[in-house]
């Protein structure tokens, strides 16, 4: 795994981010496939998969993002609340104009629940926008780090920036498959609904680029980069994420996939970062 990670570490950074972000676009894809090979998912095992996304963003969050900021701001002789209390407002500030602003709808909500500017987008394209949405935060978090790391910054390692990587692409691959099967269900053809499933992700990995492109050329923002990445998806999680979990009856097993998704993105970077 050593060799491994110091191949990795030698790519161009800006290549590495876009690697690890058509990775995680790539799990999206492969979620969203089972839509052909399957006519309905179980609603508690859908809350189950929302529930562990929920918590691979907490973890990832605190463990890949936060705790690096921190670490980085304090060993260049800054407070390490700053650049984590300013980024991370800054990150969820972002997501809330986002949200406020472009229209979309949140899976299993009903089309009058739709957010943003008023519009007749179809529900399909609402639904789409949305994962799209808390997406940003995803590839951008994966970019930001692996600039780090060719920035030199201490506490950018490239086992957290892998960890990450694998963190975002596992809870993407029940993410591909909660888009695609509403839309199925909703009478959206097989075919139509991988594809709308796939592309809620192909904004990774441009993200990742820029991310990493800003890191590297302003190196400086780096800790509040990576700050504002976990502001964005703690904003996701609590916005979006938990509340489509506790609609039906199944909110203890989304519980139990938060907790589990949790531990999965935490022990990830803790073994590898």
């Amino acid at each position: 795994m050593e060799s491994i990670l110091k191949y990795i570490e030698s790519i161009d950074p800006v290549l590495a981010a876009l690697i690890a972000t058509t990775f995680t676009w790539l799990l999206t894809a492969a979620g969203a496939s089972l839509v052909f090979f399957f006519k309905e998912m179980k609603r508690s095992v859908f809350d189950g998969m929302l529930g562990f996304t929920g918590g691979v963003m907490v973890a990832a969050s605190f463990w890949s993002l936060l705790a690096p900021a921190i670490e980085m701001a304090e060993s260049h002789g800054d407070p390490g609340w700053l650049p984590a209390g300013v980024g991370f407002a800054a990150g969820a500030l972002f997501l809330f104009s986002l949200d406020k602003f472009m229209p979309h709808l949140h899976i299993n909500f009903s089309r009058e629940e739709a957010e943003g500017l008023e519009t007749k987008w179809h529900k399909t394209t609402l639904l789409v926008l949305a994962i799209t949405l808390h997406n940003i935060p995803e590839g951008l978090a994966v970019g930001v780090l692996f600039g780090g790391v060719a920035a030199g910054y201490e506490g950018a390692t490239i086992g957290a920036a892998v960890a990450l990587a694998i963190g975002i692409g596992i809870q993407n691959f029940p993410e591909g498959f909660a888009v695609s099967m509403p839309l199925r269900r909703q009478g959206v053809s097989r075919f139509r609904s991988f594809w709308f499933g796939q592309l809620s992700a192909i904004v990774e990995p441009v993200a990742g680029v820029v991310g990493a492109l800003a890191v590297i050329y302003f190196e400086p923002i780096l800790p509040y980069a990576l700050a504002f990445a976990a502001g964005a998806m703690i904003y996701v999680v609590v916005e979006e994420v938990i509340p489509e979990t506790q609609r039906d009856k199944y909110t203890d097993i989304a519980t139990l996939g938060f907790i589990g998704g949790f531990l999965v993105m935490m022990t990830l970077d803790v073994a590898l970062g």
